[in-house]
């Protein structure tokens, strides 16, 4: 008999494997509680599912009668009607007429991944509708964010009678007023967080706007770039614009750029992100995208493509024509037909990303060692502000990622440029909003400019604010930043041992994916393991063997753990039983599949036996 979930009491799950304090000071926690672990055997019983799979997918809240779908989400049942977000079919029919009259459309994208992947979805479709759209991406040095008064005039200059913008342009008032005394019409394709005014334009379609009741602020840019072209075929289609000579665009055909836009933007991968993430993803293994598949050879990515690839190997390589390249290097890449040309550009992209990584290093060194100064050895503060002349802008947001991870806090990293003007970025941490306390800087005069959404922001500030600007920071942040640091846990779905550590059993849990943010990876525990090989390798990184009682080894690697915390726990335990915690990847090497244990965490087990749950 399967016990109904709400019959059981809800209490807080014990310490997973008895560990209560890690050896980096983590509270180790099953992540289901008895209701929970209910549902897991429901849907055990229910769909014939392994148990770790079940266990998974109970832990990420999919209800019993949701797992068919979760498992293979498909656009079709999950995209809403678009006209359902506030001013979408304003926007459709504005873009359907600049179609049908043959207009000269200026696409203006913001210079990261998710403004590439939109303006090129954008450009793609305008194309298919007859018309060569005019594309600007900003230089993030000499413009900035978003629509600038200078750039707007140059595309009026060119003939452009409707301006879209995508990923930028909800907080750009004077610029898209421009626009508008120029005589072009506006649409607004964007998801970021809105300030206390919003632009005159003619369609704002944002569904983060207070007005929006759709319930897709979740989407990334690219997303809502995607479910506009649905409606504005639609448009087409009723207006019977579309023909035999003119057919109607698959929009399914380029879910590749949609994929690769959410994942590197970090939007959630929930609902629709995760139905387009899972799609485009089986896409780009099809290898049908010249763009794509040039961007995937020179990152020497061989075996078919997840979802941390999109965020670790391709994203970047786009990103870094954005930040110390050219600007424009991503979208062309993606709108590229010619094989060779687009190798090209995907080599220079990979160049650039090297350059960054060397500019990004010295940075971040810098950085560390101010927070360090600013932190003390009491490891005060609720939020790292570091700041130095001679940085690069393009890297300030890698920057303070990484020093958001090394110090468990919200942080931000300030280039100072000549002038005395700083621009720089900001990264948070769970539960705690800093593009909400960004735009009360703005509106209380501390900065000159700023905005972004909970995780990310960026800032503009004068050099004789920067100490004003930390300490309202502090203070804004403290309580939030107390709360979500209280208790340092980590979460786990199940233990295993070694010899169960195979690509079939990877590939199992795999089908709970994509993983992502919202959707973390599963992390399994090997229980009292063997560390029978630890060496550095690469930059700062740890490769790793443990050994199960019954003999069977995993391999294992610790990224970026050398002089932290985890790094030095598993070099000073060589030879010794551990409890390790991490994440399962399949490393393809010569035609041959073997699984790497990617380490988070290592406990000390107790003396007593070890149950493996």
């Amino acid at each position: 008999m399967t016990l109904h979930a709400s019959a059981l009491p809800v209490e807080a799950p014990q310490a997973f494997l008895g560990v209560a304090r890690s050896l980096t000071g983590k509270l180790w926690r099953d992540r289901l509680d008895a209701r929970g672990a209910a549902r897991a055997l429901a849907i055990v019983q229910r769909h014939n599912l392994p148990e770790m799979l079940a266990r998974v997918l109970a832990g990420r809240g999919v209800a019993i009668d949701e797992v068919a779908d979760f498992l293979d989400p498909t656009i079709r049942k999950l995209m809403p009607d678009p006209h359902t977000v506030t001013e979408m079919e304003t926007a459709a029919k504005r873009i359907a007429d600049a179609a049908a009259r043959g207009e000269k459309v200026a696409i203006f994208g913001d210079y990261d991944v998710d403004g590439a992947t939109s303006a090129a979805l954008l450009t793609w479709h305008l194309r298919h509708c007859g018309l060569d759209p005019l594309i600007h991406i900003p230089d993030r040095i000499f413009e900035g964010y978003g629509p600038n008064v200078d750039a707007v005039r140059a595309l009026a200059a060119k003939g452009a009678t409707l301006l879209v913008t995508v990923d930028c342009g909800t907080t750009s008032i004077e610029p898209l007023a421009e626009a508008k005394r120029l005589g072009m019409s506006v649409v607004v394709i964007d998801h970021h967080q809105t300030g206390d005014e919003l632009p005159e334009v003619d369609a704002l379609v944002n569904p983060n706007r207070p007005d929006d009741l759709s319930g897709l602020g979740h989407l990334a840019a690219v997303g809502l770039v995607f479910v506009t072209l649905v409606a504005v075929n639609r448009e087409l289609r009723q207006r019977g614009f579309w023909t035999r000579e003119m057919p109607e665009p698959d929009l399914l055909s380029v879910l590749h750029h949609v994929a690769l836009g959410t994942v590197a933007d970090v939007a959630p991968l929930i609902g629709l992100n995760r139905a387009f993430v899972a799609k485009g993803l089986i896409a780009m293994r099809r290898r049908d995208h010249v763009g794509h598949t040039a961007l995937m050879d020179v990152a020497r990515l061989n075996g078919p493509p997840e979802a941390w690839h999109l965020g670790f190997m391709l994203g970047p390589r786009i990103n870094a024509g954005g930040r110390i390249g050219r600007a424009d290097l991503g979208v062309r890449l993606l709108l590229e037909g010619d094989v060779s040309e687009a190798a090209r550009i995907a080599a220079e992209l990979d160049r650039l990303n090297a350059e960054r990584r060397v500019i990004e290093q010295a940075a971040e060194a810098q950085a560390e060692a101010e927070a360090l100064a600013s932190l003390g050895l009491e490891d005060k503060g609720a939020v790292i502000v570091t700041a130095a002349e001679g940085w690069h802008p393009g890297v300030v947001g890698l920057v303070a990622a990484r020093l958001k991870e090394k110090f468990a806090r919200p942080a931000f990293a300030i280039a100072l440029e000549p002038g005395g003007i700083g621009t720089g970025s900001g990264r948070s941490i769970g539960g705690v909003d800093i593009g909400k306390a960004v735009r009360q800087a703005v509106h209380d005069g501390l900065l000159m400019k700023g905005g972004g959404h909970a995780m990310a922001a960026g800032v503009t500030l004068r050099k004789e604010k920067l100490a004003e600007f930390r300490a309202y920071m502090e203070s804004a942040l403290a309580a939030d930043v107390a709360n979500s640091r209280h208790e340092n846990e980590l979460f786990i779905d199940g233990a295993v041992t070694a010899r169960a550590v195979t690509p079939e059993f990877a590939a199992t849990l795999n089908r709970a994916g994509p993983f992502g943010s919202a959707n973390p990876e599963p992390v399994i525990a090997l229980p009292s393991h063997q560390l029978v090989y630890a060496d550095e390798v690469g930059q700062a990184h740890l490769r790793l063997r443990f050994k199960s009682g019954d003999g069977s080894i995993v391999n294992g690697i610790a990224f970026r753990s050398v002089g932290q915390k985890l790094g030095s726990a598993l070099t000073q335990n060589r030879g010794q039983q551990l409890h390790v915690a991490g994440s399962l990847a399949v490393d393809r090497w010569q035609g041959t599949e073997r699984v790497q244990f990617r380490v988070l965490d290592v406990a000390v087990p107790d003396r007593g036996p070890t149950v493996i749950k």
